[in-house]
């Protein structure tokens, strides 16, 4: 049955391990980690075995899932061909922390694709294929599966796009990471739909909520991971607070099969204008997934 997990993107006023004593406080039950040079609550790209031991002991001492790591490559599709190769190797490293801390997932970008570039998307998405299917081989040694989500600014924008490339993919340690907020947002596929399109190829789903800004709902970003603030169309939300229809998306899904892990991507490293510390809002968006999960 579906399990929550508590997301270090919300928590940039925390260490990780700080972040993993917050997530047992509030109730979750897994964690995804953000794997990232630089931030405060994610782990170094080059991370030692001193450190993830450390990790992985707190996560035990605190009864938290180590469930997946978040690492921020994206141009797999590169054409550069040191560029890609050196993506991938990046995600090799990914592949070996998940073993160790015993996560199951890798969140994965589907490329790295600008806004209305348009030449040699053939040939990119080619590359980005070749990648995922090369990673998918050395994950599935580990028992980690790959999950490449619905994310504005690579191929997988759309659930159509993301259904249509794990296809050709091939690769049962390759599936999609479902992202409704993001889906919503970028004016694509509402949730019916959505699910309906990549139903039994989900193997993980984000969960976060929003509302649009009055009179602008034209998304637009330059860059993958995050628009700039003059580029938003929407103000991120406590779950349960914003218009994402979270009790009909969790019975649709429960009903097309998928009843596993649900991560609150608890968008406070982006706009912490927008929502409290992680305490307060994240523990609000726990409890609100036990009460919609417990009248499944």
């Amino acid at each position: 049955m579906f399990e929550i997990a508590g997301h270090t993107m919300g928590t940039p006023e925390y260490t990780v391990k700080e972040a993993l004593k917050l997530f047992h406080e509030i109730g979750a039950d897994g964690a995804e980690i953000v794997v990232q040079d630089g931030y405060k609550s994610g782990i170094p790209c080059d991370c030692d075995e001193k450190t993830l031991s450390e990790i992985r002991s707190c996560a035990e001492e605190n009864k938290i899932k180590i469930i997946a790591l978040t690492p921020y490559n994206s141009r797999f599709n590169s054409l550069d061909e040191e560029t890609r190769l050196s993506e991938v190797a990046a995600i090799e490293k990914v592949i070996d922390y998940c073993d160790f801390l015993g996560a199951k997932y890798i969140r994965i970008y589907g490329g790295n694709l600008s806004a209305g570039e348009s030449d040699h998307l053939e040939e990119k998405r080619n590359k980005l294929i070749e990648s995922l299917r090369y990673l998918g081989e050395k994950a599935a040694q580990k028992g980690v599966t790959l999950v490449v989500e619905n994310h504005f600014n690579t191929m997988t924008l759309t659930a159509k796009q993301s259904a249509d490339l794990i296809r050709d993919v091939d690769c049962p340690a390759v599936r999609i990471l479902y992202d409704q907020a993001n889906l919503t947002f970028t004016g694509n596929e509402a949730y019916k739909e959505a699910i309906e399109l990549q139903k039994g190829l989900i193997g993980h789903m984000h969960v976060k909520d929003l509302v649009f800004h009055e009179g602008n709902t034209e998304f637009k970003s330059s860059d993958v991971s995050h628009p700039d603030e003059s580029e938003r169309n929407v103000y991120t939300r406590i779950v349960g607070e914003g218009i994402v229809p979270w009790p009909e998306i969790l019975r649709r899904v429960k009903e097309t099969g998928y009843t596993g892990w649900l991560s609150l991507e608890y968008e406070r490293r982006w706009h912490p204008d927008d929502i409290p510390d992680a305490s307060i809002g994240m523990k609000k968006s726990v409890e609100y997934l036990h009460k919609v999960l417990g009248n499944l």
